[in-house]
């Protein structure tokens, strides 16, 4: 007989409501470090895919005190530009960041970024959990030290955390197949609902020093709070920022005046075609999304709702929260109870 496990998502949970003395959301602090020398006050990271993240997204992001990660699928001369037109536009003290592979120029891209500035590497491939991984975290460290922040991923179990902590990442994206355009699990019937991921990686966050950024499926700034309930010290996101002025992506306008811009998975067919000539599985989607405007909007608003669940129990930190947080379990009726819902019959 299997030992078949229950898995949850952020919609399957709701963090209890406590007693706070909170009198004003200024009084909550959402700051995180993200290694010794860098901290975050806004625990955002923009994902490094080439509809979200290029200059403008980075440097919006730094401007906000979140981080963005400029994507790997160009050139390294295009990635080291976009690198350094966002540090003319930032304050010197706010890190860079930008995403690498596991083969080809991956080392030399890695040497280069950091040449041009770069605090943080983002080792950027679907299944983290892997030799290759292990080999570009451990040549990065050994080219560049400790003078350089490597992030990795990702995985989507404990295992993997564990893994990738040992063999040298300082933060880890955790979870697989749960983006809004990812297809993984359909294609190969692999990965864990994104909020089990949380949970189960940390449990070993005290005996390892990686810090966790909860990566796929998020979709509100509530699903950010559970996130960073169940363990995780920073989210990184695409659907909710992409369809932005400062995202990336082609913007059209359709035949009744709606505004859309282009959002895809990196291992889409169409991305995969465009960046390397050639596809291999099909693990995602392109699509349109509705134009959102400015995403200085969306992340205020981001940063109000976090600091508001903050507030809803009783905390003023990320580390009271996860110390504190209560979570329940909520049925199929509760889910609708929890949206607005004054329209349905």
């Amino acid at each position: 007989m299997l030992d078949i496990k229950e898995a949850l998502t952020y919609d399957d949970v709701l963090l209890v409501p406590q007693y706070s003395d909170i009198k004003s959301r200024k009084e909550v602090d959402i700051g995180n470090d993200l290694d010794e020398k860098i901290h975050l006050k806004f625990p955002i990271i923009s994902s490094p895919m080439d509809t979200v993240t290029g200059t403008n997204m980075s440097v919006a992001m730094g401007l906000s005190n979140g981080l963005g990660i400029i994507h790997r699928y160009c050139t390294i001369h295009e990635q080291i530009v976009m690198l350094l037109d966002t540090r003319k536009c930032i304050q010197d003290d706010m890190p860079l960041a930008a995403a690498i592979g596991v083969t080809g120029d991956y080392l030399q891209r890695a040497v280069n970024l950091y040449d041009a500035g770069a605090n943080i590497v983002c080792i950027d491939v679907a299944h983290g959990h892997h030799i290759l991984v292990k080999n570009a975290i451990k040549t990065i460290r050994n080219e560049l030290g400790n003078s350089i922040h490597i992030m990795a991923g990702n995985v989507a179990t404990r295992e993997g955390y564990r893994a990738l902590s040992r063999w040298g990442a300082d933060s880890i994206r955790c979870n697989v197949g749960s983006g809004s355009i990812c297809s993984t699990r359909t294609q190969t019937g692999h990965g864990i609902p994104g909020l089990h991921t949380i949970f189960e990686c940390a449990k070993f966050k005290s005996e390892n020093n990686a810090k966790i950024i909860a990566d796929g499926g998020i979709r509100t700034s509530g699903d950010i709070v559970k996130a960073l309930a169940a363990g995780a010290d920073f989210v990184m996101l695409g659907s909710m920022l992409a369809g932005t002025d400062e995202s990336l992506g082609t913007k059209i306008v359709t035949s009744n005046g709606i505004i859309k811009k282009e959002y895809r998975g990196m291992a889409s067919k169409e991305a995969q075609m465009d960046w390397r000539g050639e596809y291999y599985s099909d693990e995602g989607i392109s699509t349109m999304v509705e134009y959102k405007g400015s995403v200085e909007d969306i992340l205020k608003g981001l940063k109000n709702g976090i600091s508001s669940g903050l507030s809803y129990s009783g905390v003023r930190t990320i580390q009271e929260l996860q110390k504190n947080a209560l979570f329940i379990r909520q049925t199929n009726a509760g889910l609708s109870e929890s949206q607005t819902h004054i329209l349905k019959v």
